[in-house]
């Protein structure tokens, strides 16, 4: 298999909880390298362009003003298959029905408070890389870059 990268995000909810320490753990713990990784604020225009694709549902509302409501970590983690890695490791998107040990039961509250985000193909992954991240800051952590 290929290494691959995804984009995760700790959302508001979890920093709220002080939860990023144990989702980072957990991320290291499962083999992902973080890329790169930054603490951002999303404002609700920042929010909206990054679920446009959800714009015309019922929840893009709720979703938006959830995800600019504090702060969040970004990060880019990498490992072979790292998307559907890190989908299993998130568990289903409603935490009532996450399997057992995943992150989003474990520490989840709701469907739509479920803690983390994850990347669901390679075209989102690199979109959504892109939004959070400028290739320097990822080339920056990347070893096999010569300095």
């Amino acid at each position: 298999m290929a290494i691959e990268r995804t984009l995760a995000l700790i959302k508001p909810d979890a920093m709220a909880r002080k939860l990023e320490g144990k989702i980072l753990d957990q991320i290291l713990e499962r083999g992902f390298r973080v890329v790169a990784m930054k603490k951002i604020k999303l404002d609700k225009y920042e929010a909206g362009c990054f679920y446009a694709v959800h714009r015309k549902t019922s929840f893009y509302d709720d979703l938006t003003t959830f995800m600019s409501s504090d702060e969040m970590i970004a990060l880019v983690l990498e490992k072979e298959n790292a998307i559907t890695a890190w989908r299993d490791a998130l568990g289903a998107t409603d935490p009532a029905h996450a399997a057992e040990g995943t992150i989003r039961h474990t520490w989840g509250t709701a469907k739509n408070r479920n803690i983390c985000h994850g990347s669901d193909c390679p075209d989102s992954a690199a979109y959504e890389i892109g939004f959070f991240f400028s290739g320097i800051e990822i080339t920056r952590s990347n070893p096999e870059v010569s300095q």
